[in-house]
């Protein structure tokens, strides 16, 4: 049976979803997104974080070399008294607490000339380089400091000055670790809303996608026979070359059978004019040509059989196995009382298979007619609900069959006792049809002495069992 497009790429798609580099669109998507967040957003906020620590680092830079400038306007030189002195005071009260963190030095070749109140007893560290320098030091107590210099002459005064004016680098680290703080909290929760939002947008986007799954699966099930096109552009298209798909199987299909009816009529007559001019052979000639003519009469009927059942459970719609098996139940059973025997039939009517009514017909038959040539006085016709399908048990009283016959039985045309009537192909055709249409036949020992042919079928949602 030819595989058609749109359920080879559906069966591709469903064995892609069960490993995990096969995951679905929306899951792809999804974790691509999160890849970007997470990859970006740090990045984004390092940046962020780098240059608002560089931009408050300034500010506190330009606010150190302010109070340089103020220092050193007030520094003063009294050549009289040969001292340096401070004109006035700075303006800040951190100035004159002991250890405040906030300290202005001025040092000579000497040692320290001049110092904050602030700094108490301790003494900045001094850099004797040129020009004005920004770095970071310990000071008093191990506190960290930043602290600006700068070498500056007096006049009158003999000697070059140095000046330091330094400041506690802790409220500088306070803020801006309040700033990475409030920044890692607004990038979270961005973060958040961005993942939800694509989320959103995955999700709506992949929604056609979603309800053309539905609708193959409905398609699979036989509860519809075509795929909605009102979708986007895109989609559109392929549903609607899919369906086109499906309705020139469905056409092939029925022209096969169609021809395969034609032929089985077209073969019958003459099949029967060369049995009739058989019988005017001599003996040896007459059973040679009957055997031939047997021979192609089963050939034919089971290709011919086969070939009906070509379509198999991908168009197969759903139908009720009571309801389909009901006439050929009945007329086997009316046979059966002509022969004597009792055909005893346990059927749930509720039950549903997804099958060719014809091809359900045909098994049923098939099976119920080899339990009436072999029985003595009863067969019995379970169908009951089993494990996500449908079981049917079919067992006669009669001689039964060994381990090794049940096993030559299924082999196509086989015939375990020539003195019965029948083609052998019965069982063969059955298990091509379970073949066919996923379902399995087996052969065992029935409780009333002779043969048990149990078939299971697949089930279709909705039906009990």
């Amino acid at each position: 049976m030819a595989t058609h497009p749109w359920r080879a790429v559906k069966a591709r798609l469903r064995a892609l979803a069960t490993r995990p580099a096969g995951w679905s669109l929306s899951r792809r998507l999804l974790a691509a997104s999160l890849a970007l967040v997470v990859a970006i957003l740090p990045l984004a906020g390092a940046g962020l974080a780098y240059n608002f620590r560089e931009s408050v680092t300034a500010s506190f830079d330009q606010r150190l070399r302010s109070l340089l400038q103020v220092v050193l306007a007030d520094l003063d030189y009294n050549p009289a008294e040969q001292r340096l002195q401070i004109s006035r005071s700075l303006g800040d009260a951190r100035f004159e607490r002991v250890f405040s963190g906030w300290y202005w030095q001025v040092s000579d070749d000497h040692g320290t000339s001049l110092v904050s109140r602030s700094l108490w007893d301790q003494r900045l560290p001094v850099s004797m380089a040129d020009g004005v320098t920004l770095r970071n030091i310990t000071g008093p107590r191990g506190e960290p400091l930043r602290v600006i210099e700068r070498d500056v002459r007096l006049a009158g005064h003999p000697q070059r000055l140095h000046v330091s004016v330094a400041a506690s680098r802790e409220e500088l680290e306070a803020e801006v670790a309040r700033f990475e703080w409030l920044l890692g909290l607004s990038l979270l929760t961005l973060g958040a809303l961005l993942l939800c939002g694509l989320a959103v947008q995955i999700r709506w986007g992949l929604a056609p996608l979603r309800r053309l799954h539905a609708n193959l699966t409905r398609i699979e099930a036989g509860q519809d026979q075509r795929l909605d096109t009102r979708l986007p552009g895109e989609l559109s298209e392929l549903a609607t070359a899919m369906n086109e798909v499906l309705e020139r199987d469905r056409r092939l299909i029925e022209r096969g059978r169609s021809a395969a009816g034609n032929l089985a009529h077209a073969l019958k007559t003459p099949v029967s004019v060369l049995q009739a001019l058989s019988d005017r052979l001599p003996e040896g000639e007459r059973r040679q040509v009957r055997d031939e003519l047997g021979r192609i009469d089963e050939a034919v009927r089971h290709h011919l059989a086969r070939a009906s059942a070509a379509g198999g459970a991908t168009l197969a719609g759903r139908v009720r196995l009571g309801e389909a098996i009901a006439p050929v139940v009945d007329g086997l059973a009316r046979l059966a009382g002509r022969r004597g025997i009792a055909l005893e039939r346990d059927i749930d009517a509720s039950l549903a298979v997804r099958m060719d009514p014809q091809d359900l017909q045909e098994l049923v038959g098939n099976l119920l007619d080899n339990a009436l040539r072999w029985a003595g006085r009863r067969v019995s016709l379970r169908v009951t609900g089993e494990a996500g399908g449908v079981r049917l048990s079919i067992e006669d009283d009669g001689p039964g069959m060994s381990a090794e016959q049940r096993e030559a039985a299924l082999a196509r045309g086989a015939r375990l006792d020539e003195r019965r009537s029948g083609s052998g192909l019965g069982l063969a055709i059955v298990e091509d049809l379970m073949t066919l249409y996923g379902g399995t036949l087996s052969l065992d020992d029935a409780a009333l002495g002779g043969l048990a042919a149990h078939v299971w079928l697949p089930g279709v949602a909705g039906s009990s069992g």
